[in-house]
């Protein structure tokens, strides 16, 4: 179990790199005037989302579950590290939405928006570790 336990904290990371990431090239598309500049970061944001993002999503869970169903964990804290899942999993499909928006070149969110957007996953990262190291509940 503990080749489960490790795959899924590699997925989680491979995850959260492009959770971190991918808001962070919005931004800079947002900003970006010249045709070209835009072209090169929709390739970099389709690359990232469908190649690294979406299969360390998919991985995460599935060690998660598999890690869920060996071990029998249950309590409180295990019912809110899945809703911040959950959560991450609705964050992660509107970032995809957010690259849908920007390769229709009809993008509407400010660079800044988009920096404020780009915070979020730290904050559901900080908790999430919390719940499932301290298990305070």
């Amino acid at each position: 179990m503990l080749w489960v336990k490790a795959l899924h904290i590699v997925f989680m990371v491979t995850w959260f790199a492009g959770l971190f990431y991918l808001p962070r090239l919005f931004v800079y598309h947002a900003m970006t005037e010249d045709a070209a500049g835009r072209e090169r970061f929709k390739v970099m944001e389709r690359k990232l989302y469908y190649g690294i993002m979406t299969p360390g999503a998919v991985l995460t869970v599935a060690f998660g579950l598999w890690l869920w169903l060996g071990y029998g964990s249950s309590g409180a804290w295990l019912h809110a590290k899945l809703a911040l899942v959950a959560v991450l999993v609705a964050y992660h499909l509107w970032c995809g939405k957010l690259i849908s928006d920007f390769q229709h070149d009809r993008n509407t969110k400010s660079h800044i928006w988009l920096r404020w957007f780009n915070e979020f996953p730290v904050v559901v990262l900080i908790a999430a570790v919390i719940l499932a190291v301290v298990k305070p509940f």
